[in-house]
């Protein structure tokens, strides 16, 4: 088995690290970001990765700027990698870095590049309401994952998707593939197959505030926000001027109702929203200070909530 170094940081990478050490691939070192400062005490937290890393007793290079780094880059031409893994790190690795592998560096991306290049590929497919995505394994380049196409494959997204269940059949997914065809890379039976430039789309970091809500919006516009926003960073409007977020929903497209968008109305025994388009059912809301509920339970306990006009996120 080849040995290898590994650059990855949340769940996704996680997995996919899991599958290489199963596989009994030798993982010389997984570099991963700094630990974060996460929940309510703000203590630092280490990545998915870097817990995967621990469990297995890996060395773990965490540089905040790698291509700055001059330590973690000369141990990491000392340990003389034959290929390089790649799956959602955070950084674009330096030419020095790609260069340290003959075999080079193998990225694992969660869309059929070259659709949804960037950061957040799963959301924005999710938000554009595909029928479908999935894995794409290249040889990465220093460019916002350019890189020619080593192999691909397809998965169906479900009607009620959300960014998290996504992620974790895609995370599956990318595993097997790569250990699919990692042995083949290694034999030299593979070509790499240029990206068509001419296709290519982005799919931007997410900003904390996209999950601002606004009601003019269709009702299936907005349910694609919140199964895209799943966890992170949610979605959210405001209810006599206190935060009020939408943890799921379901659009009722054809279904049309007196009053401006944002009017709260009742629907049999669920709760609806008018939109610019349709009525939003909801499901599950989480109020201010509050533990997630079912939006009737809420409804119940403030019967002034139904007529009410929720005002946009933003």
């Amino acid at each position: 088995m080849a040995r290898l170094v590994f650059f990855g940081t949340p769940p996704f990478g996680a997995v996919i690290l899991e599958g290489l050490l199963s596989a009994g691939y030798e993982v010389l070192a997984v570099v991963t970001q700094p630990d974060r400062p996460a929940g309510r005490g703000r203590r630092l937290q280490p990545s998915a990765v870097k817990q995967v890393a621990l469990k297995y007793g890996l060395e773990v290079l965490q540089p905040a700027r790698l291509r700055r780094d001059r330590p973690t880059l000369d141990r990491l031409r000392a340990l003389a990698p034959e290929v390089m893994v790649l799956a959602s790190y955070g950084q674009i690795l330096p030419a020095e870095v790609l260069a340290l592998a003959p075999y080079g560096c193998i990225g694992v991306h969660a869309s059929l590049l070259p659709k949804y290049r960037g950061a957040a590929p799963i959301p924005a497919a999710l938000l554009a309401g595909e029928e479908e995505t999935g894995i794409t394994l290249m040889l990465t380049d220093e460019g916002m994952d350019t890189g020619p196409i080593i192999a691909q494959e397809a998965l169906a997204i479900s009607p009620r998707e959300t960014a998290e269940t996504l992620a974790a059949r895609l995370a599956e997914l990318g595993a097997r593939l790569l250990a699919e065809t990692l042995p083949r890379w290694l034999k030299g039976d593979i070509t790499p197959r240029p990206q068509d430039e001419c296709l290519a789309t982005y799919a931007p970091p997410i900003a904390k505030d996209a999950g601002a809500i606004r009601w003019g919006r269709s009702a299936v516009e907005i349910d694609r926000q919140i199964r895209a926003f799943t966890p992170w960073p949610g979605t959210f409007c405001r209810y006599e001027g206190a935060l009020l977020k939408i943890l799921s929903a379901l659009p009722w497209p054809d279904v049309k109702q007196e009053g401006p968008p944002g009017k709260v109305v009742r629907v049999g025994g669920a709760v609806g929203v008018i939109t610019g388009q349709g009525l939003l059912i909801l499901e599950r809301v989480q109020p201010a200070g509050k533990r997630p509920m079912r939006a009737q339970d809420f409804a119940r306990g403030r019967p002034e909530f139904i007529g009410a006009i929720l005002n946009d996120g933003a």
